[in-house]
Formats: structure tokens, C-alpha cells, sequence
């Protein structure tokens, strides 16, 4: 029997069967996989969560940097505006 490929929501789907409380081997019975692709799979799927949460705290961090230089920018300006308008008069 050749492989079979799963695309990234059809292993979603399995293992969201898996968290929903069936057993291993019986969703890896139904879907015709072994036990040891299913753990490979859910490894996978934890490592992928874990990036994505480590990338999430960089974009954060990222962003309040970002944040507090625009906060300065426009201080500077504003300042820079008030000294025009007295100078001016």
C-alpha cells in the first residue's frame, strides 16, 4: 500500500479528534495511520504553537518600541511647533 499525504487541516482535523477524547489507536485505525506518525505529528503541531508564541512576544516587543519612538516624534514635533509659533510673534 503506497503513502498517502495528508494535507495541514486533514491532520488538524485528527488530532482535534484525538484532543475531542477518542483513544490514539482509534483515530489512527480510522484515519489508516501508525501511532508513531500521529505523536510525530502532535510534536510537530506543539513546536509550531511554541514558535508562533515566541514570534507573537517579538512582535509585541517589537511594536511598544515602535510605539514610544512615534510618542517621541511627535513630542518633538509638537515642541518644535510651539517654539515656531513664539518665535513668530
Amino acid at each position: 500500500m503506497g503513502k498517502r499525504k495528508f494535507d495541514d487541516d486533514e491532520i488538524m482535523g485528527i488530532l482535534r479528534e484525538h484532543r475531542a477524547g477518542a483513544t490514539v489507536a482509534e483515530v489512527c485505525h480510522r484515519h489508516g495511520i501508525s501511532e508513531p506518525t500521529f505523536y510525530r505529528w502532535q510534536s510537530s503541531q506543539l513546536r509550531t504553537v511554541g514558535f508562533d508564541v515566541g514570534r507573537l512576544r517579538a512582535l509585541e516587543q517589537e511594536n511598544q518600541k515602535l510605539k514610544k519612538l512615534l510618542a517621541e516624534a511627535m513630542l518633538t514635533a509638537a515642541t518644535l511647533s510651539e517654539m515656531l509659533e513664539k518665535a513668530s510673534k
